[in-house]
């Protein structure tokens, strides 16, 4: 009797982070779950203010694309920088490389990826928000 052969898995790759000196250059801020509503009231006075934004969110993520001066800040958010053709925190580096996690997390080119601890996001780039009150759902979540 002869065995017939057993196709194998593709090799299962664990995520590790590295600690990153210096740090990357901020690009963007994620907040995620209590700390939206925080962020959402700082972009939106950011926005008053004449910055120009990008911004994705919805029930539990908000991120926030930027110039580094204009980028807003809140407690509970996190800075991303570029790490090639990924968003990762500005302070940490994904092991194996960023394009390896683009390529995992499906993202087609021009889509913007973010990776951090514990989340992923492939999305359409946002475009520049003109309306500071579209921020305003997500301000309101704190006001419950």
């Amino acid at each position: 009797m002869t065995a017939a052969p057993v196709p194998l898995a593709p090799p299962a790759v664990a995520l590790r982070w590295e600690r990153r000196e210096p740090p990357l250059p901020a690009a963007a801020v994620l907040a995620v779950g209590a700390a939206v509503p925080a962020l959402a009231t700082a972009t939106r006075e950011r926005l008053t203010d004449g910055a120009r934004l990008g911004v994705l969110a919805d029930d539990t993520t908000l991120l926030v694309l930027g110039a580094e001066a204009d980028l807003p800040w809140a407690d509970g958010a996190r800075y991303l920088g570029h790490d090639g053709e990924l968003l990762v925190p500005t302070t940490a580096r994904p092991r194996p490389a960023p394009a390896l996690w683009r390529t995992a997390l499906g993202a087609e080119p021009g889509d913007l990826c973010v990776l951090v601890p514990g989340h992923a996001l492939v999305a359409a780039r946002p475009a520049p928000v003109g309306d500071p009150q579209a921020l305003t759902p997500y301000v309101r979540r704190a006001e419950r």
